[in-house]
Order: structure tokens, then C-alpha cells, then sequence
């Protein structure tokens, strides 16, 4: 099991300022080694009770709240990550699992049994709280994202775009996934998340985003057609 605690923040930005933020921390900054010359795809199915709970609770601003998703960086993947996040103020503690293509599948049908097959106790407490609770597949987002990275203090900042999602195949493998727009296609989501606090020089950085930190969910902005959610 990989356990990572971190701190996050939010921010909308424009494409513009993408290309005008994305080159200043290039400069100061080590590229993630996935980057390509527009970053790397990153492919997430949620997981949800029957009654939607960890939907609902986002939405209502609850404080202690978990989200449970599968993840891969392309179809061709042989292996997936099965993920809880859970928040606490703000405090985010993330833990994940790594899976074989074969038994992720699996959970994409809501069979979750391979999950007691993985010695991790992690793995039996997410097999225990799917089942309990009632998880199911939900849906599938889809986006392109560059990063970079800080090694001093492990800071990691994002900028995704291209945002798009599905919630009519649950099938996270699929060469050809028809998946629809669910963001501003002239919009970036740019996140940073860090443990303790902000190098200064990245703070500053940070400072001259002209918005306001937001609490933007992918998971959230997924579920539009099913729970009629408008950003």
C-alpha cells in the first residue's frame, strides 16, 4: 500500500494562463517523467454507494468524507490503482493499492472479491467497506494533465484540461470509451498539493493566479447527466 497526507488547493484557470503558468514553473521546477508535449492522460472510475452518499456529501460540504476510484494512465495498462481518499479538514490522506489488470476488471463489475486475495490489510478494509456500503460503479473521467514537481518538499502542481467523462461504460480498459464534455474546454484546473506548507518562491508563484481557490470535483462534474449537477 502506497499512504501519502497532503494539503491541496484549487484554482480555475484559463487556457491562457495554463501556457503562461505552465512555462514559469518549468523554469523552476522538474517536469513529472510522464510528461509529454501536452503532459499524460489520466483515466478514473468512481466508485459510489447505491444512495450516491460520497456524491452527496461533497456536495454538502461534509467535513471527514472518503471517494473510492480505479486509476490508469492508459488502456494498455496491465496493472490499476484502487484508491481511498479521505478528508479531513484540510488534511487529505491518500492510500492506494495496486491491482492486476485481471482483478480490476473484476471490479468494474462490482465484484470485489479479488480484493481478499492481496495479503495488504488495506485491501481488506476496502473489500469490507465496498461491500458494506454498497459501492458501485458510477463513472469514468477522463483527462489530460501536465505536472511538476518539487523534491525538497515533495510539491506536486497539476494543470488538467480536457476534462471528460462517462457514465454509460464502466469499462476503464476501453481503446475507444465514448465520453462527453463535462468542463469548459477553455478551462484548466491547476492543483497543488504539498505536506506543511509552500516553498516561498512557488507561494509567490501561486499569488499571482488571478482567482480564487475553488473546490472543483471531477467526480462531481462527472455525474451530470445522472444527477443533473451544473457547474
Amino acid at each position: 500500500m502506497k499512504q501519502v497526507l497532503r494539503q491541496k488547493k484549487k484554482y480555475i484557470i484559463s487556457k491562457t494562463d495554463y501556457i503562461k503558468y505552465s512555462a514559469a514553473f518549468n523554469t523552476y521546477l522538474a517536469q513529472d517523467e510522464n510528461n509529454g508535449e501536452h503532459g499524460y492522460m489520466v483515466r478514473s472510475l468512481y466508485f459510489d454507494t447505491l444512495w450516491d452518499n460520497d456524491f452527496v456529501e461533497k456536495e454538502d460540504g461534509v467535513e471527514i468524507r472518503r471517494k473510492i476510484r480505479l486509476r490508469i494512465y492508459k488502456p494498455t495498462d496491465q496493472f490499476a490503482g484502487l484508491e481511498m481518499k479521505q478528508k479531513q479538514g484540510s488534511q487529505q490522506l491518500k492510500r492506494s493499492l495496486k491491482m492486476t489488470r485481471e482483478d480490476a476488471i473484476l471490479l468494474t463489475k462490482g465484484i470485489y472479491t479479488p480484493l481478499l486475495g492481496y495479503k495488504d490489510p488495506f485491501a481488506k478494509e476496502l473489500y469490507a467497506v465496498m461491500n458494506m456500503r454498497f459501492y458501485r460503479p458510477k463513472a469514468i473521467v477522463e483527462y489530460n494533465r501536465k505536472a511538476f514537481i518539487a523534491k525538497e518538499n515533495s510539491i506536486r502542481i497539476t494543470f488538467d484540461h480536457n476534462i471528460r467523462a462517462t457514465e454509460s461504460c464502466f469499462d476503464i480498459f476501453s481503446e475507444n470509451l465514448n465520453t462527453y464534455p463535462v468542463f469548459s474546454q477553455d478551462g484548466v484546473i491547476l492543483e497543488v498539493k504539498y505536506n506543511g506548507f509552500l516553498l516561498s518562491y512557488i507561494k509567490d508563484m501561486l499569488d499571482r493566479v488571478e482567482q480564487s481557490e475553488l473546490s472543483v470535483s471531477k467526480y462531481a462534474l462527472s455525474r451530470t447527466i445522472c444527477l443533473n449537477y451544473v457547474f
